[in-house]
């Protein structure tokens, strides 16, 4: 099987590195073309936890990856401002609390809640408690530890990971050519593609094709018409401006997003700088005035000229058609809120794995492929609907816009069961477990009407007991945890460009 990627960048060389290391070489054949003219959007710095199972997959030491990105861990994202001004909370890489007669921790701390002053459910939370500490450590193996409870994810530089993942894919096989496409043949009469022409004039000819081109989508979009489905109407962040700094302070273990007066900034720490970006909404604000807030906000001066980047959240109608799949910005883009675009590629390569096709083409691979990602991607969407509809704030148009949006049923139904008694659904697709919702929901100040009366089971002081025993020991056992930075400089980080 002939396989052409078109495009590089982390998308590219992800799907590249992935066919050649899990796919049989007998059965495939991987080439990739890309152009330096166009270059790549190169600012997806943070990730989600999914990103180790990949690069285990593949087989990559962690310290060699890291020291070869530049990364540092992740051990969830803090959210300023979301909810109310002055408000802070983070989305933990773990759960919060331990399961406690079967019935899910949160319910009974939301029936501590209304009999005495038990205190934020953060507080429960080994990843969050190490995360304000600056401690990090990586999860014991042992599953009864304390130090079980958590996960975590990695900050590195893009750029710099689509390079790893190049090195790894071209030792494996995969052939890379250089130059522009200007031309896109089909088949007469299926109307799959059959080659690409470069500017050069060379051909190259494929049976499957991978369409890494971003938000462009030069085959699934300019060529197949596949359509694309806007979200705005619900996420209206539309444009962002990125630019690098020097750390100023300490590096800490997780991500940030601030939200502004018409968007959010982002702030990625990496070992030799600081990733920074303004997400806004050009129908609330002007590029000039998102551009000043961006820079007034840096702890130290810009290390290079701030880049823009303008979208439109959403996703193909069709992200696999005919001999064509789309995977990166190529096939949607859900905005940086929750580092979710890596993941959803990491998600659309495990699926073009399990329905990679034969020779002869198969109608329900493409059907399924369509079908789940649909899934995912809505299910994410709805994720990140939450954080901006679940606001309190009336102090600019943006936010009143947020506030009183109309969101999609699914979210509306999710919200509604939530509100009335503190049940979080579980579904097989979508990324965001249950205290992923709950950080957000209880964050921005979403409580149920009620708790589960099934928590009156257990006596109110051995209730009190418990949750107490629980805080004391998710407090011990960060203790225990060295700081982040000396966790990095003991496998290898410098720290070039970041402050001691």
């Amino acid at each position: 099987m002939r396989t052409l990627i078109v495009g590089g960048g982390t998308a590219g060389w992800m799907t590249a590195a992935a066919l050649a290391r899990l796919l049989p070489q007998r059965l495939v054949n991987i080439r990739l073309v890309e152009s330096e003219q166009i270059g790549t959007v190169g600012v997806g710095e943070a990730t989600v936890p999914h990103i180790r199972f990949f690069n285990t997959k593949l087989g990559f030491d962690e310290a060699d990856f890291m020291a070869r990105t530049r990364a540092t861990f992740k051990l969830g994202i803090e959210f300023r401002n979301w909810g109310r001004i002055g408000d802070a909370y983070i989305h933990p890489f773990g759960a919060f609390g331990q399961d406690l007669a079967g019935i899910p921790f949160h319910q009974h701390w939301l029936r501590a809640r209304l009999a005495c002053h038990i205190g934020s459910i953060q507080d429960f939370s080994l990843p969050i408690l190490a995360a304000h500490s600056g401690r990090f450590a990586r999860p014991d193996e042992d599953l009864s530890s304390t130090l079980s409870t958590f996960s975590y994810a990695y900050q590195f530089d893009a750029s710099l990971y689509a390079a790893y993942l190049r090195s790894f894919a071209e030792a494996r096989g995969v052939r890379r050519s250089e130059g522009r496409i200007v031309k896109v043949a089909r088949h007469a009469e299926r109307g799959d593609i059959e080659s690409v022409t470069l500017e050069n004039g060379e051909v190259l000819a494929a049976d499957f094709f991978v369409d890494c081109s971003g938000f462009r989508g030069l085959l699934i979009e300019e060529t197949l018409g596949a359509g694309y489905e806007e979200w705005t109407e619900w996420l209206p962040c539309d444009r962002a401006w990125a630019a690098p700094c020097n750390m100023a302070g300490p590096l800490t273990p997780y991500t940030r997003a601030t939200a502004h007066d018409a968007g959010w900034f982002w702030r990625i720490p990496l070992q030799h700088r600081v990733g920074n970006g303004h997400v806004y909404s050009s129908a609330f604000t002007s590029d000039e005035t998102a551009l000043a807030a961006l820079i007034g906000q840096l702890e130290s001066p810009p290390l290079a000229e701030p880049r823009q980047l303008r979208f439109t959240a959403g996703k193909r109608r069709k992200q696999w058609s005919g001999n064509v799949v789309s995977i990166g910005l190529a096939a949607g883009f859900l905005e940086p809120l929750e580092s979710t675009s890596i993941h959803l590629i990491q998600l659309a390569i495990g699926y073009l794995l399990d329905l990679f096709p034969g020779r002869e083409r198969e109608p329900m691979n493409e059907a399924e492929f369509n079908r789940v990602m649909a899934l995912e991607y809505e299910r994410i969407r709805d994720f990140l609907i939450l954080h901006y509809h679940a606001t309190t704030r009336a102090d600019t148009a943006f936010w009143d816009y947020c506030r009183n949006m109309r969101v999609p049923d699914s979210l509306a139904y999710r919200l509604e069961l939530f509100r009335e008694r503190g049940i979080v659904p579980h579904y097989r697709e979508g990324m965001f477990l249950d205290a992923s919702w709950l950080a957000v929901y209880f964050g921005q100040n979403v409580v149920p009407q009620q708790y589960d009366p099934l928590c009156d089971r257990l006596p109110a002081e051995a209730l009190a007991q418990r949750l107490e025993d629980i805080r004391g020991e998710y407090a011990a056992a960060v203790q225990q945890m060295p700081l982040h930075a000396d966790f990095l400089q003991g496998i290898g980080a410098d720290f070039r460009g970041a402050a001691e």
